[in-house]
């Protein structure tokens, strides 16, 4: 059995659940009476879908995934899921705030990423500190600034007391109960379903229709690809786009950002926000957490303050940008970009001015609002 399988036969079933297409597959389950695999229809523009062969897609442990997923109980406290941070309504993220707010109001150091199409990052996190969604799970429910579990047999302990879970796990693995590996497996599956694709781009560029896009959209389309250099890193293929190299970059932001400023801008709401010195925010909050970025995994001197490169699917959904958070718009991205990036003396080599004119840095945000695609049903857990 290999590790990655998709399979493209005609959907006979639909989960209304996800708004997903699933249908039966070639792959016969892998432990007796399991669940039978299925497969989960792939937008136009994204390449087939990669899975581990140890946790092929069902239909049970999906729907488990997303009960897990929409579930403030698996916080400690009992008020936090992983759908407060990456919200449904919102590109799976969040767009109120630069960083999330974690357990009991604590700020969580970088902004949350979209779980859209996350079934494709080989590496997990800005950082890219996990290897797997299977894993990648357990990151935030450990995590004290987030859902804040003090173990994982807290987590497993909890779970398996709940009466609404009883029989759950054995049904979708073949009478393996809640542990580390299950509920992984499952908030996995889920997440794999994610899909956004089939944008006004992909329809232009992989079905060919040449109206898809407007005249300033394929303007923003050849800066993308030519001076503004955006597909150095946003990579798009031939017939399949990912937009990212998967690579870690120091754009300056990291950097410069570290620095302590005499005066800094504190959001108040969406949108609004006020200058407060430093020395006031010091003597009322904590100070700000220092961040090195790639560094803090692999140890290598290069990758200090170097992030993960996004995904641009979905982007105008998917506000605000950075692995701070710190640029609220898609202007503000490519006007970061145009002048050079954060100007810190050992940023990648591949950032630099640009000079772009106005009309082309308007040509290139209509571009990037092109990327969004058509997302899962919005789906809504009944959880207690």
């Amino acid at each position: 059995m290999t590790s990655r399988r998709c399979c493209w036969r005609r959907p006979i079933a639909e989960l209304g659940l996800l708004g997903v297409l699933l249908c039966s597959a070639a792959v016969p389950a892998q432990t007796p009476g399991a669940a039978e695999a299925v497969s989960i229809a792939v937008p136009l523009g994204l390449p087939p879908l990669p899975y581990p062969a140890h946790n092929p897609p069902t239909a049970a442990k999906i729907e488990l995934g997303r009960k897990l997923f929409f579930d403030r109980r698996l916080s400690f406290n009992g008020t936090m899921s992983c759908a407060m941070c990456h919200v449904p309504e919102q590109g799976f993220t969040s767009n109120e705030l630069q960083t999330p707010v974690g357990n009991e109001g604590a700020s969580v150091r970088r902004n949350a990423p979209t779980l859209l199409d996350v079934a494709y990052h080989p590496r997990l996190f800005h950082d890219g500190r996990d290897g797997a969604l299977e894993t990648q799970v357990w990151g935030p429910l450990l995590a004290p600034d987030e859902m804040a579990n003090p173990s994982v047999g807290h987590v497993l302990d909890r779970l398996r007391a709940l009466p609404d879970y009883a029989g759950r796990f054995e049904a979708a693995f073949a009478g393996r109960g809640a542990s580390a590996d299950t509920v992984g497996e499952a908030l996995a599956s889920f997440e794999r379903t994610l899909l956004s694709g089939d944008s006004r781009f992909d329809r232009y560029r992989y079905a060919g229709d040449p109206d898809a896009l407007s005249a300033e959209e394929k303007l923003g389309y050849a800066v993308f690809i030519g001076s503004g250099r955006c597909a150095a890193c946003h990579l798009i293929g031939e017939r399949s786009a990912l937009f990212s190299d998967f690579r870690y970059h120091n754009t300056g932001i990291g950097r410069l950002r570290g620095q302590s400023p005499r005066q800094v801008e504190i959001e108040l709401a969406p949108g609004v926000s006020a200058p407060v010195s430093a020395a006031t925010l010091r003597s009322i909050g904590a100070p700000p957490r220092s961040d090195l970025g790639r560094f803090e995994i692999s140890l290598d001197p290069a990758d200090r303050w170097a992030y993960k490169t996004p995904m641009l699917r979905d982007i105008a959904r998917t506000a605000p940008y950075m692995h701070d958070g710190s640029l609220p718009t898609l202007e503000a991205v490519v006007a970061f970009y145009d002048r050079g990036g954060g100007g810190a003396p050992d940023q990648s080599p591949l950032i630099a001015p640009l000079g772009l004119s106005a009309a082309e840095r308007a040509a290139l945000v209509a571009f990037l609002k092109a990327l969004d695609g058509r997302q899962p049903e919005r789906d809504r857990s009944s959880a207690p």
